[in-house]
């Protein structure tokens, strides 16, 4: 029987940058995996994958706007499905063949099979063939992440009616992708397709899409994709979903109480993800679950069994990759007796559509319902001279800050690189810096960052210098 310091069930991005800080630390550790290949969600069927599908599709969009910029290409420009599916799993395949590296460079034990638990200190890893092997740890950190979440009157069919897990692998265009669901997911997945000649159609519950985000960036991300093709239907309560010959049905309420019909080749559900706990037997382990499915921790991640501790998207808060890295290490230190702590509300959301869509701290909605008076500056890309350099002037940067005291409380941006631009933003938050502190440093020249401080600038005395 192998016994262990710390055994980590799942290898998504949580689960084996947590091994990697417990090796560091000189914990024994393990790591078990259901799947083949390592890095979870993320690295196979979703951030990855779909960074990969988007920066093809981008490549394949600009070309069509070349002549702005004075270059002529002569000949048919076409799309070839099958070899950007296939450059998308080469990244794929490169990406988790870098985390096995990483295990082995840091002499982590990886473990192949289902991992269930038997007491709270062992746990069964069975195998694809049957067999199993139990594993003894001193502590145990569960990090087997999420999976798509359906409605429960759409059935599934993976062929015609899809997951983003699917639509990663289309063996064709469509030719009128309804997407139900206009959160992060639907959004990208639907500009991926939408670029490469598919009609789309984003079907929403809510009043707006990416509906946890600053309205300002829901707003603008809308009016911008609608100018690229992409058809908005909010307020919207999805009825049904049919397959009949390959020709899926969508039936949704409108806000009169009409039922509207769309009819296309493929619908994707993008409804969000839950939790996924399906044959740990946590309950053996004395581990609680919540009604959601979530695996119910402390302030320290720490579950009902004190030598447990759960991460990333099976606990609370935001599914982000990022968010699980850090609770991860985070849970290794507190293993090793240091006292790391996460601000929550530090966390940066990212949309990576292009424009592309970033944020960090309170939205003005939030800053509006606990009564905190703020002062808001807002710079549009469209006066940004590296924006027109390059053509990018959709979008703008706004910063929200305290009434009184001008600390930056929130930063919302929609535009060129806001996926990158963000992390000035969170460093500054964190340094608890003030709308004033930000405008009197130095940005480069011409910059898309330069928006940032513009921003600044107007949220300090209203003091923008080029709007």
């Amino acid at each position: 029987m192998s016994q262990f310091d710390v055994t980590i069930i799942g290898s998504g991005p949580g689960g084996y940058v947590s091994a990697i800080r417990c090796a560091q630390l000189g914990f024994k550790t393990a790591i078990i995996e259901k799947y083949a290949t390592l890095g979870g969600t993320c690295l196979n069927v979703g951030c990855i994958p779909s960074k990969a599908l988007l920066a093809s599709s981008h490549h394949y969009e600009e070309l069509q706007h070349f002549a702005d910029h004075g270059i002529e290409v002569s000949g048919e420009v076409k799309v070839n499905l099958e070899k950007m599916i296939a450059r998308k799993q080469a990244v794929v395949d490169q990406t988790s063949g870098g985390v096995k590296f990483l295990m082995d460079k840091n002499n982590i034990t990886v473990f192949n099979g289902l991992g269930s638990f038997e007491s709270a200190t062992s746990v069964k890893v069975t195998k694809e063939d049957g067999s199993s092997e139990i594993i003894e740890s001193k502590n145990i950190i569960i990090a087997t992440g999420s999976k798509p979440s359906n409605l429960p009157f759409i059935k599934l069919d993976k062929e015609r009616i899809i997951t983003s897990t699917e639509a990663l692998k289309l063996k064709e265009v469509p030719k009128h992708l309804v997407i139900i669901g206009g959160g992060v997911i639907g959004i990208e997945l639907g500009q991926v397709y939408l670029r490469l000649g598919a009609q789309v159609s984003v079907v929403e519950f809510m009043d707006r899409i990416i509906p946890g985000m600053d309205a300002a960036l829901s707003k603008e991300l809308t009016k911008v994709l609608k100018k690229q093709g992409m058809k908005f239907y909010t307020s919207h309560k999805v009825q049904s979903v049919d397959n009949a010959k390959n020709v899926v049905t969508v039936k949704a309420e409108n806000t009169k109480g009409e039922i509207i019909t769309f009819e296309g080749d493929y619908a994707l559900v993008s409804v969000g993800r839950r939790p996924y706990t399906d044959g740990l037997n946590a309950e053996k382990a004395g581990v609680k679950v919540t009604e959601r499915g979530q695996i119910e921790v402390n302030n320290h991640l720490q579950t009902s069994a004190s030598n447990i501790y759960a991460i990333g998207d099976v606990v609370r808060g935001a599914m982000l990759a990022h968010k699980a890295e850090e609770e991860g290490v985070m849970v290794a230190e507190i293993i090793a007796g240091q006292k790391p702590h996460i601000d929550y509300n530090l966390i940066p959301g990212v949309v990576y559509t292009w424009p592309e869509v970033a944020a960090v701290g309170k939205t003005e909605e939030q800053l509006k319902a606990e009564g905190i008076e703020f002062k808001s500056g807002s710079f549009p890309f469209k006066a940004l001279g590296r924006a027109r350099a390059g053509g990018d002037t959709d979008g703008f940067v706004k910063i929200l800050a305290d009434a009184k005291t001008d600390e930056v409380l929130g930063v919302h941006m929609i535009g060129a690189r806001c996926a990158d631009l963000i992390a000035e933003a969170v460093i500054a938050m964190e340094f608890r810096a003030s709308a004033e502190d930000i405008s009197r440093m130095s940005h480069a020249h011409p910059t898309f960052a330069e928006a940032i401080k513009e921003a600044a600038l107007a949220a300090t005395e209203n003091r923008a210098l080029h709007v």
